[in-house]
């Protein structure tokens, strides 16, 4: 029997190291064969034009510049919570709470408007709601970063049950501190007196939102890329037992880096209370906790790239959005449509690392072997 035919017909290996333009090459005919097939789909089940279902998409995001504003708003929202799981994920540690440090940076602030309206003026409430937000969000990522450190529980676990214990810290709140009484949400916090409303900067509200986020991708690039604590962070995501043989203490480097995550994401809270919402709610972190999950994957903890993935999954889901509105289609649709590109790029990744080899044919004694 010949040597070929002991071979499977196909078999994927790894690829060495990809250019980053052919790496965003492949990203990018993946992402038209994601359009050709949901125009497909649209065709077939709708008999819509496929072509308007994409010019309503793009409208959901940039038809009119509220709709950019609260585009970048969202995509700044997103990236800050993005960045904020990075450090951990690098590291390694599955940090799945970020929807419920996020919701407890908004509760910290929030907290700091209701119950310091009458006590200091504005300059100081802000600095009171910014220090709360962080340090509320900074527990939140400490907690399960001890019991990680200390007895090795399940990080994907304990995060992801902290968020439910927030969630249902912050909907008791809610019903605490309602307004007005019998209603079960608190409303738009201080709307007269706009005490711990963050200044509107360039006549746009979501500005300051965005420059802070915009600042802080610049400080987490530099963090993890060129500081001794990002070097950390990757010897203890490679190898725990590699790093405590060349002296890094783990422990210490896990609870520093659930701090600074947690924190962080604290902050995004601290974000949408003072200056996008303005109120608390149980609903308040939208999911964008566990979204950013999928935006520090796709971008390989990049924070720069997590910019392109941000921008690209609030797109499609203000996209989605738009064409229930203006096609009169249900959400499910909508949802199909952004399903399907999200697999087409999720599943381009796989190209990128491994390539598909077929068994060559060989000639032998007249006879051909394939």
């Amino acid at each position: 029997m010949s040597k070929n035919h002991q071979e499977p017909l196909i078999h994927i290996s790894k690829r060495g190291v990809v250019p980053w333009y052919v790496a965003w090459a492949i990203r990018g005919a993946v992402i038209v064969a994601a359009l050709l097939v949901c125009a497909l789909i649209t065709t077939l089940t709708t008999g819509e034009d496929p072509v308007k279902i994409y010019v309503t998409i793009f409208n959901g995001s940039f038809g009119s510049p509220r709709k950019m504003w609260v585009t970048a708003q969202n995509v700044a929202m997103l990236l800050s919570i993005s960045l904020a799981v990075t450090p951990a994920f690098r590291m390694r540690f599955w940090n799945i709470g970020a929807e419920g440090q996020t919701l407890m940076g908004c509760f910290g602030a929030a907290a700091c408007m209701i119950l310091l309206r009458n006590v200091f003026p504005n300059w100081a409430i802000i600095t009171c709601m910014v220090i709360s937000g962080v340090v509320a969000g900074a527990v939140w990522g400490l907690i399960p970063a001890i019991f990680k450190a200390k007895w090795n529980t399940n990080e994907t676990l304990f995060t992801l049950m902290m968020n439910y214990i927030a969630t249902q810290l912050v909907a008791y709140y809610c019903v605490v501190w309602e307004s007005p009484k019998g209603s079960g949400q608190i409303g738009v916090i201080n709307l007269q007196s706009r005490l711990g409303w963050f200044p509107v900067v360039g006549g746009q509200n979501y500005l300051l939102n965005i420059l802070v986020v915009a600042a802080l991708c610049v400080f987490m690039y530099i963090y993890l890329s060129y500081t001794k604590h990002g070097y950390e962070i990757a010897v203890v995501g490679e190898s725990e037992r590699t790093a405590r043989y060349v002296g890094i203490k783990v422990d210490k480097i896990i609870i520093r880096t659930m701090l600074l995550s947690g924190g962080l994401c604290g902050l995004t809270g601290v974000l949408l209370v003072g200056s996008a919402s303005h109120t608390l709610t149980t609903t308040l972190a939208g999911g964008r906790g566990f979204t950013a999950v999928m935006v520090s994957w796709l971008a390989k903890f990049n924070p720069i790239w997590m910019i392109l993935a941000s921008f690209l999954l609030v797109f499609l889901e203000k996209g989605a959005g738009e064409i229930s509105t203006a096609f009169g289609l249900n959400q499910s649709f909508s949802d199909i449509l952004t399903g399907v590109i999200l697999f087409f790029i999720i599943g381009s990744e796989f190209f990128i690392n491994y390539k598909i080899n077929f068994r060559r044919g060989q000639v032998k004694d007249g006879e051909r072997h394939v």
